[in-house]
């Protein structure tokens, strides 16, 4: 226990950058994800074409490899970031295919008839989207983009093995100082699971509230 109250601040440093790149990165694959499920579901064949392949090719190819290809590809390329940033926008566009998945099941849930009446009143596809199809689709997939973002708190850990400084890295680098990993270990993983119980208590709080509406 001492080791831990004695590295707390280099472990609560590491602590804040997994939390502040499970934020940005979690916001970001929310966005995109909707994204890539509009285009899933547009009448457009292109756009259907290039949101399925994306979300194939982002579903069946682990993260470690995507962070691990951005991070010596990408300074190749002339496209230089920091590390933290690269794995930001790694775990974007990768947890992004899991959130368009989720939404699209959503989709799915909102009956036919919703799309009929809004095109019967002369929405556009977009507005139809906007205006009626998402927000229900949305209110249906509250848990299961949560436990995407679940999952997202634990890929955060997949950066240390390219260099960002994050919780994992940072238990790792106290325990190569004080070869206690019992202690340091049990105490990160602790902080992972209380991130992981803030968003489900979090998700199962939303999915109350919005159950009200439906």
């Amino acid at each position: 226990m001492n080791v831990l109250l004695d590295n707390l601040p280099a472990l609560l440093d590491g602590l804040w950058t997994t939390v502040w790149m499970t934020v940005v990165a979690g916001v970001g694959a929310l966005i995109l994800g909707v994204l890539v499920t509009a285009a899933r579901v547009s009448p457009v064949p292109i756009l259907r074409g290039l949101a399925f392949g994306y979300v194939q090719f982002f579903l069946n190819v682990p993260a470690l490899a995507l962070l691990v290809l951005f991070v010596f590809a990408l300074p190749d390329v002339g496209l230089l970031m920091p590390l933290t940033t690269t794995a930001v926008v790694v775990l974007v566009i990768y947890e992004a295919a899991y959130v368009a998945e989720a939404v699209r099941s959503g989709i799915n849930t909102v009956a036919m008839g919703q799309a009929e009446a809004a095109r019967a009143l002369g929405l556009t596809f977009v507005q139809s989207l906007r205006l009626v199809i998402l927000p229900q689709a949305l209110r249906a997939v509250v848990q299961p983009v949560g436990n995407v973002m679940i999952a997202l708190v634990m890929n955060t850990s997949l950066a240390a093995a390219v260099g960002v400084v994050e919780l994992t890295a940072s238990a790792n680098k106290v325990n190569l100082v004080h070869a206690q990993p019992i202690p340091i270990f049990v105490g990160a993983g602790l902080a992972y699971m209380a991130l992981a119980l803030v968003i489900g208590l979090s998700t199962g709080f939303v999915e109350r509230r919005v159950a009200i509406f439906r």
